[in-house]
């Protein structure tokens, strides 16, 4: 592929040559094509707090290879012609991805400069990750979701969070004055990334400088508990309440609760703003079997190896799904009957399958029915997953159908 990272030699070289080498502080870095080397590169672009996987010995996951998968056909939505498998990844900009069944490892490819021991930004997956420790948290009695944000952060008391409940964060049922159009210069998702960046701010800046700090800014716009809208900020609003809660970042929790307890190959990272305090809302990076192995935990009602590592209330919670009436009123075409929960995208299809979503096509696809587990990185050149949906929901369903028929 002509955007291939390794084909076009991102920063090889000691140093690379001018028109190869990225930066992080011009914003080279994460202009298409040469975001497809940095999505895997990030740490070496940018600080960073480690998700450790503690000093256990990592649990290798079974493999039973299948070689019928690449020539798998489906009907991407919106087109006439079947696409296989093996050309969806291409389609997709894939950068890596593992499908499990039943807890095995089926399929495995990496392209690009991914590799099985390299790590990859999740972005937006990432609020999936803190959802589950918020939820886990409301299911052991430590966070009462019916509470307001500011009965645990009274910072954010003046905010447009003050007066929303745990449960309206979760759930991202919020009415905020935020837009997350990333085609829009004037967003305030661009004011958001501001404030979190850790580069220096110029002198005449006033603004925020980190994340809660901007969150301490956000006004209201329509009522609390009303309608579904995806907005970055209601993760990291959550991070502060978890952080609140336990007295650990959501690293730090991260990494005590579940990544050290699941047999993970590779620590995690989490980038950080100027102060240290981690992205909740789409800073984690990790090894994509890692990924696929969290996946595999809900999959599993939260248990691994015949240890609760998250309470089974938990992923009760998550598969039930949100409300379907206000999750219709953001208007999204392509997910048409979803929800959402605990930062999970639910299907409510036949399978009860739930997903973890990130721009530019980050995903983990959890189907109970199938008992499959999908997670896969990319590097799409469209951030919005309405680009890559169309071709990875059919694919992921059909792979569901084929792992269900009787196989050698």
């Amino acid at each position: 592929m002509d955007s291939d990272p390794a084909t076009l030699g991102w920063m090889v070289g000691t140093p690379p040559p001018p028109d190869r080498q990225l930066r992080f502080d011009d914003g080279s870095y994460f202009q298409f094509p040469a975001m497809r080397w940095s999505v895997s590169n990030f740490r070496q672009l940018m600080p960073t707090v480690n998700v450790s996987r503690g000093l256990a010995a990592p649990v290798p996951l079974p493999r039973s290879l299948r070689q019928d998968i690449d020539a798998l056909r489906f009907v991407p939505l919106g087109a006439k012609e079947p696409m296989t498998w093996e050309a969806s990844l291409a389609a997709n900009y894939t950068d890596g991805i593992v499908v499990l069944h039943r807890g095995r490892i089926v399929y495995e490819r990496y392209f690009g400069v991914l590799k099985p021991d390299g790590q990859h930004g999740a972005m937006s997956v990432t609020k999936s990750v803190t959802g589950t420790l918020g939820a886990m948290l409301v299911a052991e009695g430590r966070i009462d979701a019916g509470k307001k944000v500011s009965d645990y952060v009274p910072e954010l008391a003046a905010s447009a969070f003050g007066n929303a409940t745990v449960r309206q964060v979760l759930d991202m049922t919020t009415g905020l004055k935020y837009s997350e159009d990333y085609a829009d210069p004037k967003a305030e998702v661009w004011a958001f990334s501001q404030a979190g960046s850790p580069l220096p701010k110029p002198k005449d800046y006033t603004g925020p400088r980190s994340y809660y700090e901007y969150l301490q800014t956000v006004q209201p716009e329509g009522a609390h508990g009303e309608a579904f809208a995806y907005k970055t900020i209601n993760s990291d609003a959550l991070g502060w309440i978890i952080a609140r809660v336990t007295g650990r970042s959501v690293a730090q929790l991260l990494s005590e609760r579940i990544w050290s307890r699941i047999g993970a190959e590779q620590d995690a990272y989490l980038t950080v703003d100027s102060s240290g305090t981690p992205f909740a809302g789409g800073g984690l990076n990790t090894g994509l079997r890692d990924l696929a192995r969290f996946g595999e935990l809900l999959r599993n009602n939260g248990r691994f190896r015949g240890q609760q590592i998250l309470p089974k209330a938990v992923v009760d919670d998550i598969r039930h799904g949100g409300d379907k009436a206000a999750f219709a009123k953001a208007g999204y075409e392509l997910l048409k009957g979803w929800s959402y929960r605990d930062m999970w995208w639910v299907t409510h299809n036949a399978h009860g399958a739930f997903m973890a979503r990130g721009v530019h096509g980050q995903r983990i696809y959890v189907d109970p029915k199938a008992e499959m587990v999908v997670a896969r990185y990319a590097s799409h050149p469209v951030a919005s997953n309405s680009a890559n949906d169309p071709v990875s929901l059919p694919a992921f369903e059909a792979l569901a159908q084929l792992l269900m028929r009787p196989h050698g």
